[in-house]
């Protein structure tokens, strides 16, 4: 049975039933910037904050909410003073724990800001103010450092395992809320892409913030890392890891030296919980880094949208065209502009005396032309030798295309039954000996996978997950190593 106290027990229990409430409330704001101003005041002296001085900072945060007057408290009467409301807001926070009072013998009266409320007040500035997202080297020294304790390197973790494996755990941890954090600022960019109303703003938060705090930097060093392939050496190591005996009962003996009362079964059972752990948070990286290139290229293509829209609506001298013509139709309807003048009314000239394309109309887009399907004619009285060299193109043709017949009879020229293998390096040196073998060997290549073909090709590089495989030169062309088996 677990031990351990339910969150919201231990929570109130700390503090009182009213010290959320007042962050959700019609008042909130009020408090909240209240409780600001006060833990900042507070801050900066160790004998806590006179009274007086304390109403005198709430009352001027009651001043800058005076939209809030008479909303939420029905205590307070709207005729109050400002000073009578700061007096109630201090009390309030008084009474909810947010603050302590203390009262000494030469009748002066101290406010203190409370510790819980001061741990809680730094998270509100932190989702108020949130950092700028980075991306540091966390997750690839994870990859490195268990990429080195691979099968054939199981020593590299011989001194200090459990040290090291707790070390990779927090840095992955860190890891996760770093690509968290870019995340949220990636969807935090694109809310206030959507939310800009001109062009101005709409290319700053493009090309200064966004390409600034996210593009050029955490993005960048993402990309750059190449996580995919280092993942799957890392996971890989892990279960190398996981199944190595010696190492296990290693850091089972150093857990038990750590916490004398555990069980050696207990121990060992924390060691395989922390490398399952570690495991299922070696799988949440790829996710979210596949999450960040599309929210990504969701902002670019938003950007984009946002600005052709604004490009085209906001213009401020559109506006002052369209709603001259507007109030034009409105009182002229049904007449002509030519005969508005008429009338002796003094309306400005328009300047807009012609209407041109820069481009000229081929720069408009022409639609394709279809032309319809017409008989197919035989061709009569041909001259035999136009047959005969139509003939033999066609052959050629038929001979040089690289079908799936033709690496069929590639392979049926090499020696051996069903299951010989060949690599590409004894092909290339024994059997292709022009350009007419090397495009039999492309042939081979394109349809590997065909269900007609009477072979199989593979490539070493897909096997190992290798980031670049190795190549073989042969009549300037590079081909990458590869092994061909007989079907």
């Amino acid at each position: 049975m677990n031990s351990r106290v339910p969150l919201a027990t231990a929570l109130f229990r700390e503090v009182g039933k009213n010290f959320f409430a007042l962050l959700a409330g019609p008042l909130a704001r009020l408090y909240v910037d209240a409780l600001d101003t006060l833990e900042r005041e507070a801050g900066q002296r160790n004998q806590g904050i006179d009274r007086e001085e304390a109403l005198a900072l709430v009352e001027q945060v009651v001043e800058q909410h005076e939209d809030l007057v008479g909303v939420g408290d029905e205590s307070v009467p709207q005729s109050a003073t400002n000073r009578e409301r700061a007096r109630t807001v201090l009390d309030t926070l008084r009474a909810a724990g947010w603050l302590q009072e203390e009262a000494r013998t030469d009748w002066q009266r101290l406010v203190f800001f409370d510790a819980n409320g001061t741990h809680l007040l730094q998270a509100l500035r932190k989702i108020a103010f949130p950092e700028a997202a980075f991306f540091s080297d966390k997750l690839v020294n994870v990859c490195v450092t268990l990429a080195r304790c691979g099968e054939l390197n199981l020593d590299a973790l011989h001194d200090d395992p459990w040290a090291q494996i707790e070390t990779c755990v927090e840095n992955l941890q860190a890891g996760l809320t770093e690509l968290r954090g870019m995340q949220k600022s990636i969807e935090r960019h694109t809310k206030q892409q959507l939310a800009a109303t001109t062009l101005q703003e709409n290319l700053e938060l493009f090309l200064d913030q966004f390409a600034e705090r996210i593009g050029r930097t955490c993005y960048a060093q993402l990309v750059h890392a190449r996580l995919p392939s280092r993942l799957a050496d890392a996971r890989r190591a892990l279960e190398s890891l996981s199944s190595h005996a010696e190492l296990t009962s290693k850091m089972q003996s150093e857990v038990m030296r750590r916490e004398p009362a555990l069980s050696a079964e207990a121990a060992m059972a924390r060691v395989r919980l922390r490398i399952n752990d570690l495991e299922e948070m070696l799988h949440q990286v790829e996710p979210l880094a596949d999450a960040i290139d599309r929210r990504t290229a969701e902002f670019a293509r938003r950007s984009q949208g946002r600005f052709r829209y604004l490009q085209e609506t906001t213009s401020e001298n559109r506006a002052r065209v369209q709603t001259f013509f507007e109030t034009l139709n409105r009182h002229f309807a049904g007449q002509r502009v030519a005969d508005v003048d008429a009338l002796g009314l003094e309306l400005p000239a328009l300047r807009l005396h012609d209407a041109r394309l820069f481009g000229g109309l081929e720069s408009l887009y022409t639609p394709r032309l279809r032309r319809a399907a017409g008989e197919i004619e035989p061709l009569e009285d041909a001259d035999p030798r136009q047959a005969d060299r139509a003939l033999a193109q066609l052959g050629n043709n038929m001979r040089d295309s690289l079908t799936t017949s033709r690496a069929n009879r590639f392979v049926a020229t090499l020696p051996g039954e069903r299951g010989a293998t060949w690599s590409s390096s004894d092909l290339l040196r024994e059997h292709v000996h022009n350009d007419e073998d090397v495009a039999s060997l492309i042939a081979c290549l394109l349809h590997a996978r065909s269900t007609d073909a009477r072979f199989e090709v593979c490539v070493p590089r897909r096997d190992t997950e290798a980031d670049a495989g190795d190549f073989d030169v042969k009549f300037q062309c590079r081909i990458e190593r590869f092994t061909l088996v007989k079907k």
